[in-house]
């Protein structure tokens, strides 16, 4: 475990701020302590930094379906993610609020996609099932060109 102090002036430490937030963005923090101090020259903030070397990183590598999935099973998953930025653009929503990419995968994997089945996948919850499981099911690829 590791300390770091900054100290960063009311008026005129934006420069500051925005390396105290590249610090906080770069390492696995474990607390952090801020005290407004006034003195006869200035106000301050005083930040003062716990954190660990074994920073997460900050974005994790994107997985490559086509060669995580067999051929069949990323046909699937390419067709699902156009159905999802259908849906997603119908309702003006993120997509990924509708089924995330790992869902996706998992769902493409499943030969025959059930109304059953999406209970057994990761992540997906009686909700999301209810609101968007229709679409999936009702126009899932079969594997004779559909």
């Amino acid at each position: 475990m590791q300390i770091k102090m900054f100290t960063v002036p009311i008026i005129g430490g934006e420069l500051l701020m925005e390396d105290l937030n590249l610090f906080l963005r770069s390492k696995k923090i474990i607390q952090v302590e801020k005290e407004l101090l006034a003195v006869s020259n200035g106000a301050f903030w005083c930040f003062c930094i716990t954190w660990v070397d074994n920073a997460i990183p900050l974005e994790k590598e994107k997985p490559d379906y086509k060669k995580l999935l067999n051929e069949a099973s990323f046909a699937r998953f390419a067709k699902f993610r156009d159905i999802r930025r259908k849906v997603a653009q119908e309702e003006a929503i993120p997509a990924y609020a509708i089924f995330t990419d790992e869902e996706l995968a998992e769902m493409a994997k499943v030969d025959d996609l059930t109304l059953p089945g999406f209970t057994q996948i990761k992540g997906v919850g009686e909700k999301k099932i209810a609101k968007y499981a229709r679409y999936f099911i009702e126009k899932a690829p079969d594997e004779k060109g559909g």
